[in-house]
Formats: C-alpha cells, sequence, structure tokens
C-alpha cells in the first residue's frame, strides 16, 4: 500500500510499471539495461479513491492524464531500475497530495484605520496643492 495521506492510500495492484531502456549517454550499458521506469495508474478504475477524490484528481492533473484515464510517472535519472521505480512511487505519491491537497479559500483584507487616514490625509494635502495652482487675482 502507498500511503498518500491519513484518509487516502493506494493498493499496489492498482499500479502498474513498465519498462524501458532509457535515453542518454551510458555506452553499451544504456543499449542493454530498462532503467526507465513509467508508473501508470488508472484514476477512474481505482477502488482506493473516493469519487470526489477522483474528480480532484482528474481536474487538478488533466494534463498529465491520458485520454483512458491513466496517470503516467516516468523516470529515468538513475542507472539502476530498483532506484527509478523508487522515484517514480514517490513522485507520483506527491502527485497526489498536491492534487487532493484542499485549496484554502482567501480571506479579504480591510486597510487599516491608520491606513485610511494616511490616504485621506494625503488627498487633502494634494487638493490643497492644486488649489494653489489657480490665477491670482490682486484686488
Amino acid at each position: 500500500m502507498l500511503k498518500v495521506n491519513d484518509n487516502c492510500s493506494i493498493s499496489y495492484r492498482e499500479i502498474g510499471f513498465e519498462t524501458s531502456r532509457a535515453s542518454g549517454p551510458g555506452g553499451q550499458h544504456v543499449n542493454k539495461t530498462e532503467s526507465r521506469v513509467s508508473l501508470v495508474f488508472n484514476v477512474p478504475d481505482s477502488e482506493s479513491l473516493r469519487p470526489a477524490q477522483k474528480a480532484r484528481i482528474m481536474d487538478r492533473l488533466s494534463t498529465r492524464i491520458d485520454s483512458r484515464g491513466n496517470l503516467r510517472v516516468s523516470v529515468e535519472e538513475h542507472r539502476s531500475q530498483l532506484t527509478n521505480k523508487r522515484l517514480a512511487e514517490e513522485r507520483f505519491v506527491a502527485l497526489l497530495q498536491q492534487a487532493l491537497k484542499p485549496i484554502k479559500k482567501r480571506k479579504p483584507t480591510r486597510p487599516s484605520l491608520s491606513a485610511k487616514r494616511k490616504r485621506l490625509d494625503s488627498k487633502r494635502r494634494r487638493s490643497q496643492v492644486k488649489k494653489l495652482r489657480g490665477k491670482v487675482y490682486d484686488d
């Protein structure tokens, strides 16, 4: 079981792993070993997630989910397939934690009493300066 947060864990039965040859330098080693690991998780078919959680993941991670509902995380940073697999699991959990985190509602703030007073004082001063710019009449 992969623990995402306190009220959500995902069974390893729902996660698939695919391996392939990684790109980049490495000579003969890179041509022989399948060290790239892709973690595949089907969001709509998951039994571990509640419908609300599925909807939130589908909405927030829509750019990473394909047309069949598969969320794919690929890692090819290390030479070892096992290390890449563990890293893919960590990134997958981090992605789900971020997607399932509730959005905080913004509390609108109001200007303080002193800020209002300063603003009105500066407006009053500016008004006086502009009044003094008028024509001067000699009596």
